[in-house]
Formats: structure tokens, sequence, C-alpha cells
């Protein structure tokens, strides 16, 4: 009998050691999070909701703490006329700083060239991974948010396109190792990406600004579930 309780001691510290993933949301406030740029953030029932409020600027809320190698998954739900993301290794640029960004026509083998362009300080920038649920369906592609655009994108893979569901819970999962970055929506893999733009950086959930647009006013973003694993 103590042979067998030893043994089920040993599974559990040793299950306990490897199961190093975090809930980076409480599911009942916002500790450990910012809001940078002043968005509607709050929690409700156990998720954390971004509203959409004429007149705000793209908003970010975004972790305290800087990760770098890790796999992220969430639940997340939003009203079809949005657009939103979130942010994987992002910074906060500290001064004007001239950056490049994909522009101009596409060449004979469907690449654009790379055109200089200057960020103000205070722009939030970094890896994004799409919440795309309009006919687009670009959900889960790579994009640098104030930097080249998308670093990929998903084509006319009708499997990679059809993978977000709109209007339902959607489930993510992005794990990035090193200079790996990818990507999956509903277990379909969408992302895969090789680039070694930054180290390490926030996580940030996007919410897009929408001017005077009435017809997005009021309209949500959910994500609950939130929780991250170390690599």
């Amino acid at each position: 009998m103590k042979k067998f309780t030893y043994i089920i001691l040993i599974l559990i510290i040793f299950t306990n050691c490897n199961n190093n993933s975090l809930k980076i949301f409480n599911g009942s406030n916002l500790n450990g999070w910012l809001n940078y740029g002043g968005g509607k953030f709050y929690v409700e029932n156990n998720c954390i909701v971004a509203e959409a409020i004429t007149g705000l600027p793209n908003t970010f809320l975004h972790t305290e703490k800087k990760y770098q190698n890790f796999e992220l998954q969430f639940d997340v739900k939003l009203d079809t006329v949005l657009n939103s993301g979130v942010q994987i290794r992002s910074n906060i640029y500290q001064n004007d700083t001239e950056t490049v960004r994909w522009g101009g026509r596409f060449d004979q083998e469907g690449k654009k060239d790379l055109i200089n362009i200057i960020r103000k300080a205070g722009t939030f920038w970094g890896y994004q991974i799409e919440i795309d649920p309009t006919s687009r369906a670009w959900s889960g592609a790579i994009y640098e948010e104030a930097g080249r655009g998308f670093l990929h994108t998903p084509g006319i893979n009708q499997k990679v396109k059809s993978a977000f569901k709109p209007l339902e819970w959607n489930h993510y999962k992005i794990r990035v190792k090193d200079n790996h970055i990818q990507s999956w929506v509903n277990g379909v893999i969408i992302g895969d990406v090789y680039d070694d733009l930054t180290v390490n950086g926030y996580i940030a959930l996007q919410l897009h600004s929408i001017g005077k647009d009435k017809i997005r006013a009021n309209k949500k973003i959910r994500w609950k579930n939130l929780s991250l694993k170390e690599l």
C-alpha cells in the first residue's frame, strides 16, 4: 500500500512540474493587463470584453509582462462587423522610428516592394494573429502591426479560409519558438512563418478604432480561457 501511495505522489509531482500553463486572465478583473489607448475593455461573465466606441483610437490591452517563447491558447467570439487580432512579442516605439511596409504593385512573382515609413513615438507595433470574420476570411494570418503588414495570407485554401466560424466561439492556438511562429484556428493550422524581427514582447488584445461609424458602435469582442505555456 505504501509503495502504491509513493507512486501516486511521484506521478502528481511529475505532472505538476511539466504542466507550466499559466492563466493570464483570472476571469474576474483585468489585473496583470494594461490599457494602451483608452478604448473600452472590461470583464463580464468570465470574459474580457472589448466594446467599440466612436471617437476612440486603436487600443491594445496588453500584459504587464513581456514573453519570449510560448504557446498561447484562447477562445474568441465577436460581432461580425468587427475585425481584431491578438498581438504577440509586441512593443511600443519609444521614439519616431523609420521602418518599412509592403507597398506598391505586385510583381510577376506576386510580391510587393518594401517602402520606408516613419512610425511615431508611442505607436504599438509587432506581430499580430488576425481575427477576421469578414468574407476575406484571413483569420489566423500573421501580420506585423505598424510594420511590414501581412507576412503571409491564407490565399484561396478553402479549408483554411473556412476554419473560423463567424458569430461562434473560436479556439486559437499560437506557438512562437525562437524565429518560428505558428497559428491554428479550431485545430486547423493557418500561419507557419519564420521571422526574427523581435525576441520578446507583450501579448495584447486589439480593439480597432471605428472613427464615427455608428454601425459598429457598441459592437463587442469577447475572449475567454486565455492560457499561456512558456517554452
